[in-house]
């Protein structure tokens, strides 16, 4: 049995906004019945306000509540801040969601931005992807998108094929697409790795920043400074100063101290050379 908070409960029992919009000026879609759950949330905006939603939907109580928690939460809100709403903060605004249901509320997030990208001349500037691409069916079980996964992924820091099944279902029935799904979980943190590098300048800015703000001022404490002299690749070399240079095991301890802020901080390859 799964544990549900309070307020999980009361928008299963009392769902809000229920029903449909005639003169609807945006609608989104996500899911479908064949997979077992589906929304259809209608919108109306004015001024750039979304001024009413509701919606229907076709699933489990986790679906109807974060469905309902939903439309709560963009009632009275702009475009621009409801395009910024994630699956997370579904989740949170009813105080979480058990792992195995957290695609009710990716489902919700998927509807959502639907309705945007079909209300007027809508696009998020921060996806833009090739068509086909976007349309590559990786869980033909449950008809997901390698999209919608990899939006998962991004959202939620999601590592592992389970966890990817609990927020999008995908790989949840045959699961021959698992390998796929781990795949572009690979693909994903190599690309973060990738564009998280530094370069050279500013690395070398990084590690004198390191030292200047973090390592000094508590070498300076017990009348010790520390200097940076030199950077060859994953050696760095520093010059210590004061008590810090004037006993053998204080410099070995003192050496591992620094060594071990750098490499939390940049590389765990790091050596740090005292010259």
């Amino acid at each position: 049995m799964w544990d549900y908070s309070e307020k999980v409960m009361d928008h299963y029992r009392n769902p809000r906004n229920v029903g449909k919009i005639d003169d609807a000026d945006a609608v989104g879609n996500a899911g479908s019945l064949s997979c077992g759950d589906q929304l259809k949330i209608y919108l109306k905006i004015k001024d750039n306000i979304v001024t009413d939603a509701k919606f229907q939907t076709f699933g489990c109580g986790s679906a109807v509540a974060s469905s309902s928690i939903l439309t709560e939460m963009i009632i009275g809100k702009s475009v621009d801040e409801v395009r910024k709403i994630t699956n997370k903060d579904i989740a949170d605004e009813l105080g979480g969601l058990p792992p195995e249901k957290m695609h009710c509320s990716v489902m919700g997030y998927e509807a959502l931005e639907d309705a945007l990208k079909n209300w007027g001349d809508y696009q998020d500037l921060d996806d833009l992807r090739e068509p086909e691409k976007a349309q590559k069916i990786v869980c033909t079980c449950f008809n997901v998108t390698e999209n919608v996964i990899w939006d998962a992924i991004k959202q939620n820091g999601l590592k592992t094929v389970e966890e990817v099944t609990n927020y999008t279902k995908a790989g949840g029935a045959c699961g021959k697409c698992k390998g796929l799904i781990q795949d572009i979980i690979n693909t994903y943190y190599e690309k973060e790795k990738s564009e998280q590098k530094l370069s050279p300048t500013q690395r070398i800015l990084k590690i004198n920043n390191i030292i200047e703000t973090q390592i000094s001022p508590e070498l300076q404490k017990d009348g010790g400074d520390i200097n940076l002299v030199d950077i060859q690749d994953n050696k760095i070399y520093v010059k210590l100063h004061g008590k810090c240079s004037s006993c053998k095991n204080a410099t070995l301890t003192i050496k591992r101290f620094v060594e071990q802020t750098l490499k939390t901080a940049l590389d765990e390859d790091i050596e740090v050379i005292d010259v």
